[in-house]
């Protein structure tokens, strides 16, 4: 916990950012959770009226100030069409930074976050216990998404979720080090968690593209979390030992560019990281900017610094349609958009049909989706109505959390739709 003094230093340093909101109301215009609750107090508008009383409202009621800053998904919206430029997710996850240290953090997610994330090799070998044993507490629901369901009543009852994978990825790749071959180009491979112990496929398509393609890879091995969800829970401690423990491992080689097949984890890595790290010393911190300044998704990569371009369509072209998701942390906070379309067309076997509204939020939210789920699936539905009117077999996008929240909401209303990433997709198209 922070002392009072250290409390009024980290206030004083969101006073700048505030004053930039003038209450506009755009943010409310594009917010989904506002969209769904009709509240003021879930929109940034009205989570920054909030903050400019922070101090005197924390002596009042922290819990009820955190409660209206952790109901947020984070999805970037309103930052994206503020006219003013306010940086409401730098401003909000550095006042859950605030009230975490001024109130503590919860038993249990302070034991996850600095007893098992913190420490990679140990995380992974707990969880790869947990994928023996969940089907004691999980039954298949649905073999087309692959999603089963609790077997007992649980939190996780009226859910239909992706189970850990038998193999996660580090145990196929544990390291790799290749030069480069005809591209030129050399990568750090940053798996996160959510490919290396979910969707393993997903690291598996990055290797075959990048591979097919001669680009050297640097992947090493006992990479950890890329800390955003300690931040979003305003844990900096463990945000900050994360940020430490992956830039030395990547700067033990040289590499252009940094490649992640995650949404969330390219916008942290690259925007947050820079941003938030703190304790850290003036060679790490030159690391970490490196880093964050070569940070690029997959998609991206290999449409802007390789030139795939769209396919000529053949007599094997297949009279079926897929989809495309944007990912909030991918389009709204990075501007990524044109590449996982332009990657979809050199890739898909299926005709390409864009769907309405293919950039709203899906209701994830990260850990917004674990304390909020009913709200979390309400707004859930209006992007799965908008994947079932594209007509779509496949819907593909660029973020594993995405892909677990839509997969749950296909799963739930039985539509016979695949969810796949776009790198699956297109790595399918380069044979064997």
């Amino acid at each position: 916990m922070y002392d009072m003094k250290s409390l009024a230093e980290l206030v004083g340093q969101l006073e700048d950012q505030l004053t930039a909101c003038m209450r506009c109301g755009m943010c409310q215009a594009v917010c989904p959770l506002y969209a769904e609750t009709g509240r003021e107090a879930d929109v940034a508008r009205g989570k920054l009226a909030l903050l400019d009383g922070l101090v005197g409202q924390m002596f009042d009621d922290p819990k009820g100030v955190q409660e209206r800053l952790m109901r947020c998904l984070l999805c970037g919206s309103c930052a994206a069409n503020c006219p003013s430029g306010v940086k409401v997710m730098d401003i909000f996850l550095k006042a859950r930074a605030i009230l975490a240290g001024y109130m503590a953090m919860n038993p249990l997610k302070q034991a996850i976050f600095r007893q098992l994330l913190v420490r990679p090799a140990f995380f992974n070998i707990f969880l790869e216990w947990g994928a023996k044993l969940q089907g004691v507490f999980a039954k298949p629901v649905n073999d087309l998404l692959g999603t089963s369901c609790a077997r007992f009543m649980s939190p996780l009852t009226a859910r239909h979720f992706k189970t850990l994978a038998v193999t996660p990825f580090h145990r196929m790749v544990q390291s790799l080090s290749t030069r480069p071959g005809s591209s030129g180009l050399r990568v750090g491979f940053f798996v996160g968690c959510l490919v290396d112990k979910i969707f393993p496929e997903v690291g598996q398509a990055i290797l075959k593209s990048l591979l097919h393609h001669q680009v050297g890879i640097f992947l090493p091995a006992d990479q950890g979390c890329c800390g955003m969800p300690a931040l979003s829970s305003g844990d900096l401690q463990t945000f900050n030992e994360l940020v430490r423990h992956n830039v030395a491992l990547f700067a033990a080689e040289e590499f252009d560019f940094l490649v992640t097949g995650c949404a969330t984890c390219t916008s942290t890595i690259k925007q947050i990281w820079p941003l938030l790290a703190q304790g850290l010393t003036a060679v790490e911190l030159e690391q970490v900017y490196a880093i964050a300044s070569r940070a690029m998704d997959i998609s991206q990569f290999l449409v802007n610094s390789l030139a795939i371009a769209p396919a000529q369509r053949g007599t094997g072209y297949e009279e079926k349609y897929v989809t495309y998701h944007d990912p909030c942390h991918l389009k709204k906070l990075l501007g990524v958009s044109r590449q996982p379309r332009a990657l979809l067309l050199a890739g898909s076997a299926h005709r390409f049909k864009e769907m309405a509204e293919a950039d709203r939020c899906c209701g994830c939210g990260g850990s917004f989706n674990i304390h909020y789920y009913d709200v979390s699936q309400a707004i859930g539905k209006r992007k799965r109505d908008s994947i079932v009117r594209s007509q779509c077999s496949v819907v593909a996008t660029s973020c594993p959390a995405c892909m677990m929240q839509i997969s749950d909401l296909l799963s739930h209303a039985r539509e016979p739709i695949q969810v796949k990433h776009v790198i699956e997709i297109y790595a399918e198209s380069l044979g064997q």
